[in-house]
C-alpha cells in the first residue's frame, strides 16, 4: 500500500500505536536468523560496519539478505521459525475497541513482513522497505516514492511519528532497536514502550519508558492507560 495512503487512512484516528516489527512484534528477528542460518561464514561483518558508522543500517541488512544462500525455500524456512502473538488479531481488535489504530513501521523488508502477517491472519498497514526475490536472492530496496524514505534506514520512523503528532494524533510507540530511538524520543513517557537496544539507548539518555518483553504487554499497558 502507498505510504501516503496509509497516513490518510490513519487521519482522524484519535490514537495510533506505531509498532516496530522485528524483535518487537515478531521474534526472533528475520535478519538474525538469516545471518545465523543462511549467510556463509566468509561474509563480511556488515553489522559491525554499521555500528562503526562505515555503512548504513539499510545497507547492512541489504547485503546480508543478498548473501543468504538456499533461495526462496530457505528463506521460507526462516519465516517458519519466527513467531508473532498467536492471538494477534484479537489483540489488534481490542486496541481498536479502545480507540487505538495500529501501524507497523519497520526498517526491515515488506517481503517477509507481509508473509508473517498473512500467516497470523492479521491485516495491518505496514510502512517499510520493498523487496523481492531476484535470481534466488532477497533484494531489498529503499522506498524512493515514499515521503518517509531516508538514506540511513530506508524508512525514517521519526518522520512517520512526527507527521502523526503534527496532525494532533495521540501516539504510542514500541520498539527494540537503535533505529527506533529518534521516533521514540518524540513520544511522551506514558506512551513509550521499549526493550532491547532501544531500552539501552533510552537509559543512556535518561529517558523514561515502559519496559516490555512481549507485545501483549504493550496492549495491556495501553488498555490500562485508556481505562
Amino acid at each position: 500500500m502507498d505510504h501516503n495512503e496509509i497516513l490518510r487512512d490513519l487521519d482522524g484516528a484519535p490514537a495510533v500505536l506505531v509498532s516496530d516489527f522485528d524483535g518487537t512484534l515478531a521474534h526472533p528477528d528475520f535478519y538474525q536468523l538469516v545471518r545465523a542460518q543462511l549467510v556463509p561464514d566468509s561474509t563480511p561483518d556488515y553489522w559491525r560496519d554499521y555500528r562503526e558508522g562505515a555503512i548504513s543500517h539499510f545497507d547492512a541488512l541489504k547485503q546480508y539478505f543478498i548473501a543468504a544462500e538456499g533461495g526462496e525455500s530457505a528463506l521460507d524456512q526462516v519465516i517458519d521459525a519466527i513467531a508473532l502473538p498467536e492471538d494477534l488479531p484479537s489483540l489488534v481488535a481490542r486496541l481498536r475497541e479502545l480507540g487505538w489504530a495500529v501501524v507497523v513501521v519497520s526498517a526491515g523488508c515488506q517481503w517477509y513482513i507481509d508473509r508473517l502477517l498473512a500467516r497470523s491472519r492479521c491485516e495491518l498497514p505496514v510502512i517499510t522497505n520493498p523487496g523481492a526475490i531476484e535470481a534466488g536472492r532477497l533484494v531489498m530496496r529503499r522506498p524512493v516514492s515514499s515521503p518517509f524514505c531516508c538514506e540511513a534506514n530506508g524508512i525514517d520512523k521519526r518522520a512517520v511519528v512526527e507527521q502523526l503528532v503534527k496532525a494532533g494524533t495521540r501516539v504510542a510507540y514500541c520498539g527494540d532497536g537503535y533505529t527506533d530511538l529518534p521516533a521514540a524520543k518524540l513520544i511522551d513517557k506514558q506512551h513509550r514502550y521499549a526493550r532491547g537496544d532501544l531500552a539501552v539507548a533510552l537509559d543512556e539518555e535518561h529517558l523514561a519508558y515502559h519496559p516490555f518483553s512481549d507485545w501483549r504487554e504493550v496492549v495491556e499497558g495501553l488498555a490500562a492507560s485508556s481505562a
